[in-house]
């Protein structure tokens, strides 16, 4: 089994704290732990948030309260000296990347050759609306313009070509809200753009995890069925962001991949 969305931001960049992943991906009975950081960990990636920091206040205290804590050298200098150590399960290295359209230079460039196992690409705001951030930002928001704009950028972040795989790829609903209409076409356009990028999708636990009243745990079916049609590969993954969360519910979501 693999766990392939896992966070180090909240301890230091030390074997010690890696160690700790690797403790619990055991205890879970998993064979493989993809680890990560957010971009906007790291001050190189601040010039994409100018935008929504200014649409929102509340935007803007989250940013400068959280990002660019760390240091991009240390965590490539973790991801080297982790290479170079034996653990009781397979490790691999990653970023995730917040999708923002006019950006794709800057990730590609700030990316290029750093060791990567994988670049995970992921929506966090449509436009300038950081609809994942807490229910009280749905306010007065239009459901169905921001659910139709949120699969239109899910399209491009797939078509950009830069990614190996698109994180948790219908987070949208994990407030609840749904829109009016289906959203067949909108699930088939995004399967064949991953498709014909060779990505994967992330079968994400978090966001059930997170909002355990309001979201369902994984993908919406029918897009998983899509997905599966268009032989879009399809990893299982907690979105942990403490080493206690690891494996969460990984079991569930390989047994939602067999129905």
């Amino acid at each position: 089994m693999i766990d392939g969305h896992i966070h180090l931001e909240y301890g230091d960049y030390t074997l010690e704290y890696l160690q700790k992943f690797a403790d619990k991906a055991v205890e879970m009975h998993l064979d493989e732990i993809w680890l990560l950081e957010h971009n906007y960990m790291f001050p190189e990636f601040s010039p994409m948030y100018a935008s929504v920091c200014a649409h929102s206040s509340f935007v803007n205290s989250w940013f400068h309260r959280k990002a660019g804590r760390k240091s991009y050298e240390r965590y490539l200098d973790l991801i080297k000296k982790a290479r170079q150590e034996a653990y009781p399960v397979r490790i691999r290295f990653g970023l995730e990347v917040c999708y923002f359209r006019g950006f794709e230079d800057l990730v590609v460039d700030l990316t290029r050759d750093k060791g990567f196992d994988f670049l995970l690409g992921s929506i966090h705001f449509v436009g300038d609306f950081a609809f994942d951030h807490t229910a009280e930002l749905w306010k007065g928001i239009d459901v169905d313009e921001t659910y139709r704009r949120y699969f239109e950028d899910s399209v491009s972040l797939a078509e950009s070509r830069i990614f190996d795989g698109i994180g948790h790829p219908d987070s949208i609903k994990l407030f609840g809200h749904k829109p009016s209409f289906s959203l067949t076409e909108y699930y088939e356009r995004l399967a064949e753009a991953l498709s014909e990028s060779h990505m994967y999708a992330d079968q994400n636990s978090g966001i059930e995890r997170r909002c355990p009243d309001t979201a369902s745990l994984g993908m919406a079916p029918e897009l998983l069925r899509i997905l599966k049609k268009h032989h879009v590969p399809v990893i299982t993954s907690s979105d942990a962001h403490y080493p206690e969360d690891v494996g969460y519910k990984i079991k569930e979501l390989n047994n939602c991949m067999m129905l």
